[in-house]
């Protein structure tokens, strides 16, 4: 059984090799997205249009408006004259959100009073708002602050002169004692999201590749006259399957791994984990997505029809794999799903093997979803698969 496994798995590799398509699929795309996708997909919101209406006339209205100007996500300022402005600036997408200070805005703080700047924000743009009101409330709390400080250090200086010269009255105490808060980012010091994007593309990619290759395999025999040859060799259906697996295996883990060279070497990322385990997780990895590209192949008579399964399954599987949005950020029941997605599982194992160097019982631990999941797609796929001949 093995000896005819392995001539049939010499037959797909030669089939896939003789092929320029399938040889242009393994190679060209994955290398190009993984260029492309690792500067575009990203969280990072940086060089966006701020409106600023600033009915303030006082300094330090345009101190807190001085300090947007030079903050780093910030491209442009539009200075606003009248309240007009600000709809249609945020309908036309001219601006991302609008600053309004308020007109007692310096003599408010001057005095020691609460005073408010509103920040306007496009909710059409949900992330990019939420990251860009992180953003602006961290400067006007750092100016609010160091404000508070220099008001608190002139008041010192005036009670220390009021107390050289004799004057009597009520001595104002300020407890001088500060905290200052240390912040440092593990894995990932600059917080540069090309660290975290790259290796996760790897696992996508590879995701695209397997189910891909696997899901033309079977339908690109049918479509070529070659399945009833296929069938009459003696082999049985499993024995088919098996070496089809194993060549669509190899082939997805070849191209994944020439996209971790070109993350090591291209990016510069540098690899923290054990290269082993990275390839053994992502063979077990690969199982479960050929299996699912399989049952695919099996149900698909031509190779349009396995392309259009693959385009059903595959944008779910990355939505609901937590590379896009965290798995924690969905709705409960959504989370139950994601459970049978082998990509979620895998995902965390490549980011903590690569940016961390994830310990091995941590690693299979992973990896046991992997293998119930390998188990369940195999297994129908090779049910499909004998029913279909029969």
């Amino acid at each position: 059984m093995f000896i005819r496994i392995y001539h049939l798995f010499i037959k797909e590799l030669l089939a896939s090799f003789r092929d320029s398509k399938a040889r242009l699929v393994l190679i060209v795309p994955p290398l190009l997205q993984l260029l492309i996708l690792s500067f575009t997909v990203t969280q990072e919101v940086k060089n966006i249009s701020i409106g600023v209406y600033n009915k303030d006339v006082g300094v330090e209205g345009y101190s807190l408006v001085h300090r947007f100007e030079g903050s780093s996500f910030v491209s442009k300022v539009v200075e606003i004259s009248h309240q007009g402005e600000i709809r249609s600036l945020l309908d036309e997408q001219i601006v991302l959100c609008v600053i309004v200070l308020p007109e007692d805005f310096s003599q408010r703080i001057y005095s020691g009073l609460e005073s408010e700047v509103q920040i306007l924000l496009d909710g059409r743009r949900t992330n990019a708002c939420q990251i860009v009101l992180g953003y602006s409330s961290i400067i006007i709390e750092k100016f609010f602050s160091e404000f508070r400080h220099i008001r608190a250090a002139r008041m010192t200086g005036q009670s220390e002169q009021a107390g050289r010269v004799g004057r009597v009255g009520r001595v104002v105490s300020l407890n001088r004692a500060g905290v200052d808060v240390i912040i440092r980012h593990w894995f990932n010091v600059n917080l540069d999201p090309v660290r975290t994007t790259a290796p996760s593309l790897i696992c996508v990619l590879a995701t695209v590749v397997g189910i891909l290759i696997a899901s033309l395999s079977i339908a690109r025999e049918r479509e070529m006259g070659t399945f009833e040859q296929l069938l009459v060799l003696p082999l049985t259906p499993f024995e088919i399957l098996a070496g089809k697996t194993i060549s669509v295996v190899f082939l997805a883990t070849c191209s994944a791994m020439l996209m971790f060279f070109a993350v090591v070497i291209i990016f510069g990322i540098p690899f923290c984990g054990s290269f082993f385990v990275l390839v053994l997780s992502i063979d077990l990895f690969l199982c479960s997505v050929v299996g699912v590209g399989l049952f695919i192949s099996s149900l698909s008579m031509t190779q349009q029809q396995a392309i259009l399964g693959v385009i059903l399954v595959l944008p779910a599987s990355v939505m609901l794999s937590g590379f896009t949005t965290p798995v924690e950020n969905m709705p409960l029941w959504m989370q139950y799903i994601t459970v049978m997605n082998p990509v979620r599982w895998y995902l965390v194992i490549v980011k903590g093997v690569f940016m961390r160097g994830m310990e091995v019982s941590e690693v299979l631990l992973n990896c046991i979803p992997l293998i119930l999941l390998s188990i369940v797609t195999l297994s129908a796929a090779a049910f499909m698969f004998k029913r279909r001949i029969e």
